[in-house]
């Protein structure tokens, strides 16, 4: 991919009109841009092609850490955006299938959750399972963004991956179908495990500087429901969701949610007891943006526009005609 260097705009961010217009404090007549996740293969050849700048890879030392993260800020500064969004979290140890990134000259490997094999499918599997510990987090990247922001931009972010996703890794998605049923007890106690260490971790991030959102992942459905029934996420998994918002909103922030999937079965609990601020994600095969914005956008911010499948799709054409 070769990326001809123009002169973009220069660039005039705000976070508070952004967290404004989508809480429905403020109105206004250009669209808040919301993203959640800029892939490597898509932002190099912006930063070195759109932006002209120089490509550092990411490194194990903190200069060249600090180098790469630079380059990051510049290119949600100069795409037009009010934020930087970064996440990272525990490294819970899971079972995962890898293979070549299939796109054209990328040297990554693209990793998935293995659906059949977990961790966790006992009580002496949980007693000795290697937790990982709060004190082992390396907080570097979140300090340094999160303090050489440009004027006006403002720091999104999240534990990577929710608890549900998480527990789900643990015991495999087959094994977590099961033990809902079988073990109901092991459940309860590897969820609260998870929770009670991105509780933690949360206290961390609330009170980094210039925080404007927290924003967190957590694929709870899949095309046509959600991936167990909502009574036991409403049991087991969105209690925390709840206590994480609480403690967003105690520090005057907003609270929004990316959850891949076909949640209406679940929407009203997310909205009124959870308390989600906004959402991300829709397909039109499930419910398309502008019918979720018909139906809750009354209550939550709509979070994200045209469908993945319609942007990756047969022409720019008819992208543009959508």
């Amino acid at each position: 991919m070769e990326w001809k260097h123009l002169p973009l705009r220069n660039p005039q961010p705000d976070v508070n009109r952004f967290v404004d217009v989508l809480l429905g404090r403020k109105k206004t007549n250009r669209p808040p841009l919301v993203e959640y996740i800029v892939d490597e293969h898509v932002y190099r050849p912006v930063v070195t092609g759109l932006l002209g700048r120089e490509w550092v890879p990411y490194g194990d030392d903190h200069p060249s850490r600090a180098a790469f993260l630079d380059n990051f800020i510049a290119l949600w500064h100069g795409m037009g955006y009010d934020f930087v969004r970064y996440e990272q979290g525990y490294a819970f140890p899971g079972f995962h299938i890898s293979a070549k990134d299939p796109v054209v000259g990328s040297e990554k490997m693209r990793s998935w959750a293995d659906e059949h094999q977990g961790h966790i499918a006992s009580w002496e599997d949980f007693e000795r399972f290697p937790w990982p510990r709060f004190e082992d987090i390396d907080f570097f990247n979140l300090d340094y963004l999160s303090t050489h922001l440009p004027e006006g931009m403002g720091f999104i972010t999240s534990h990577g991956g929710g608890v549900f996703e998480h527990v789900s890794f643990l015991f495999s998605i087959e094994g977590l179908w099961m033990a809902v049923c079988e073990q109901p007890d092991l459940v309860k106690a590897v969820a609260d495990r998870v929770g009670e260490l991105m509780e933690r971790y949360y206290r961390h991030l609330l009170d980094l500087p210039n925080l404007a959102v927290i924003f967190p992942g957590d694929d709870m459905g899949y095309k046509t429901g959600t991936l167990i029934s909502p009574d036991d996420l409403r049991r087991y998994f969105l209690p925390w969701h709840k206590r994480f918002a609480a403690m967003t909103h105690e520090k005057g922030l907003p609270y929004f949610l990316h959850s891949c999937g076909n949640l209406i079965d679940i929407m009203d609990d997310l909205i009124d007891d959870v308390r989600i601020d906004g959402k991300h994600s829709f397909e039109d095969i499930i419910l398309p943006v502008q019918d979720f914005q018909q139906r809750f956008g009354d209550r939550i911010a709509c979070l994200g526009g045209v469908d993945l499948n319609i942007l990756a799709g047969p022409s720019p054409e008819a992208v543009r005609q959508h």
